[in-house]
């Protein structure tokens, strides 16, 4: 869903606010306590430093050098002016501790909520959305999300809220002293305000542009360190490393055309702030040589034009850091808002899935902007029964694990279980009733024990290890030096294929769902582990409905039933015997395979 840059602005502070108001002590505090604390701090500690100056000065002007009495009311004057000072500076410093803590204490919750709702957004969406997306750009969409927001909310609190809380309580002072000053320093701040602000939006596309440009060039090197075995078995590092430039290069011009975009409006916004100093200086000498201001509101004005240049300026300059954190969040925000491809009713029946009887019923589907894949497809699997699935690339055998998984939804018709329609029930509850064993297994860069534990939650030790043995994968974890508290590395890259296919199977163990779907769960193991295997196998899809996705024919003999795909239509069906004796697709592709695979 694409968004102008205003309206990702306001749908980045909608998101961050859902969030955010649910501390609301802790954030109306942050600004309570540093408001009284800066006012204080700001305007009335260097207003009575004006009023010691004016009466010293009145003192000489009297009585000449003669140092005063302490004692004196002129001391006890200035001694009382000291003391409101000091309590100034203590309540000052508590107010200063409250804010720091509040803010703390809103931030670490806050960013907390944020990073399990944008975890929450990017795994709600379907499998076809993870396929079509980096993983590295989607980690770093999410990172600069979350951390956007403590960026945002610093920079409205020191360097917004707080230069603007300082300014109007100067400006309040310099009015009562003298108008003229405090008219001066009033419409230089103006004009410097909307001369920032107007360059921090024009900033907005640069910014935008230099985000999607960091987004490229992390998914590109997430996409090269996940795939670095093809990388080095193609000899394609000088390809690579081509390649990696001209996405780096194309950063480096949004990067720039972005920073020299900002260095412009530093010198303007560094022009302006000099003219200032110029001119408060002069006017206060003229004012004072006219006898319109006292030598301590000369001071005075010298102390606030240092205020108001700090905060005029940090003003301006963060006006393009929030328009950076800004940039960086609203990437998140088009995929928060991009619909969720597969969603569950808003009220879902009970799941009543028990048996595991499964029905295609006149089911069409097709991929985006792709050509169909079934059209008026019907299959209907017994409950218990065995079913072997072949067809050459391209016959929609995976398709069909997908739709029953609901990682994609039918185009027309519907898929049953035990009579009711998947679509009718939630998505969780649907999965829960499956096992699934793919042809190369990721596992999490986890502990053995948590990846076969993850068919079921609350396993025990002894079912986690029984579960092991049944695939056979009891056997080579105990010889690791950590057993079943070896981490496996990212996507299980430390064990071998074979190792990871009988930590999935393990796992399937574990889940003992009614409907078992295998695709082609032995091809990765080595001809002894493979008979161990297939007697786990047999044993785990006794009673249970099952379906095996086969490359390799050899491992579907056994089946109660075998059909046959080609272009989305059963074209064979039956036995593995008669379809041998029919002579027919399946007989030829018995015939012509070369190491039990499909030619």
């Amino acid at each position: 869903m694409a968004h102008t840059p205003k309206s990702n602005w306001r749908r980045v502070i909608y998101l961050y606010w859902q969030h955010a108001k649910r501390y609301k002590i802790s954030f109306f505090l942050v600004f309570l306590a540093y408001s009284i604390a800066v006012l204080a701090d700001s305007a009335l500690a260097p207003y009575l430093y004006r009023a010691i100056i004016d009466s010293i000065t009145n003192f000489v002007a009297q009585n000449g050098a003669t140092a005063p009495d302490i004692t004196s009311e002129f001391g006890r004057e200035i001694m009382g002016y000291i003391s409101l000072i000091v309590l100034i500076f203590l309540v000052v410093r508590v107010l200063y501790t409250i804010a720091d803590y509040s803010i703390s204490n809103f931030q670490t919750k806050t960013l907390r909520d944020i990073s399990n709702y944008s975890f929450e957004k990017i795994i709600d969406h379907s499998y076809q959305f993870f396929a079509n997306s980096f993983a590295g750009g989607l980690v770093k969409k999410a990172g600069r999300f979350i951390y956007s927001f403590e960026d945002i909310h610093d920079t409205i609190v020191y360097s917004v809220w707080l230069p603007v809380v300082r300014l109007v309580s100067v400006y309040i002072v310099l009015f009562i002293v003298s108008p003229p000053l405090g008219w001066m320093f009033f419409v230089w701040s103006i004009i410097f305000i909307i001369f920032s602000f107007h360059y921090a939006k024009r900033r907005v596309p640069l910014d935008l542009a230099e985000a999607a440009a960091d987004s490229r060039t992390t998914g590109r090197t997430a996409d090269v360190y996940t795939n670095v075995l093809n990388l080095k078995m193609f000899v394609s590092r000088e390809r690579e490393l081509a390649a990696f430039n001209a996405v780096t290069t194309e950063q480096m011009d949004a990067r720039t055309k972005a920073w020299y975009y900002q260095n412009f409006a530093y010198l303007m916004q560094g022009s302006i702030v000099t003219w200032l100093q110029i001119m408060s200086l002069y006017v206060s000498v003229t004012l004072w040589f006219y006898g319109m201001i006292s030598l301590g509101t000369i001071v005075l004005a010298y102390s606030f034009s240092g205020t108001i240049f700090d905060s005029v300026w940090n003003l301006g300059k963060q006006m393009s850091r929030m328009s950076k954190s800004f940039s960086n969040a609203s990437e998140m925000v088009d995929i928060i808002d991009t619909p969720i491809e597969i969603t569950d009713r808003a009220n879902p029946d009970v799941s009543k899935i028990k048996n595991g009887e499964v029905e295609f019923h006149n089911t069409s589907f097709s991929y985006k902007h792709g050509n169909p894949i079934f059209t008026d497809f019907s299959l209907k699997i017994k409950a218990g029964e065995k079913l072997g699935i072949v067809g050459t690339s391209g016959a929609g055998k995976t398709t069909i694990t997908k739709l029953l998984l609901r990682f994609a939804d039918v185009t027309g018709g519907k898929i049953m279980i035990d009579g009711q329609d998947i679509r009718d029930i939630k998505q969780d509850d649907l999965r829960k009733a499956v096992a699934y064993v793919p042809q190369d297994p990721i596992l999490f860069h986890r502990s053995l024990r948590e990846n076969i534990a993850y068919g079921k939650a609350d396993a025990t030790e002894q079912e986690i290890v029984e579960a092991a043995k049944q695939a056979h994968a009891d056997e080579f974890i105990r010889e690791l030096p950590k057993g079943y508290d070896t981490y496996v590395g990212e996507r299980g890259v430390k064990l071998s294929g074979g190792e990871r296919q009988r930590v999935a199977i393990a796992r399937a163990i574990l889940k003992n769902s009614p409907i078992l779907i295998l695709d082609e769960a032995t091809s990765s193991l080595d001809s002894v582990s493979e008979t161990h295997i297939k007697q786990a196998l047999d044993q785990l899809m006794e009673g249970r409905t099952t379906i095996v996705i086969a490359h390799r024919l050899s491992t579907i003999e056994k089946m109660n039933r075998i059909i046959v795909l080609e272009k989305g239509q059963i074209i064979e069906e039956g036995t593995h015997k008669t379809l041998l004796e029919k002579g027919g697709v399946y007989h030829n592709f018995w015939s012509h395979q070369h190491g039990g695979f499909i030619k």
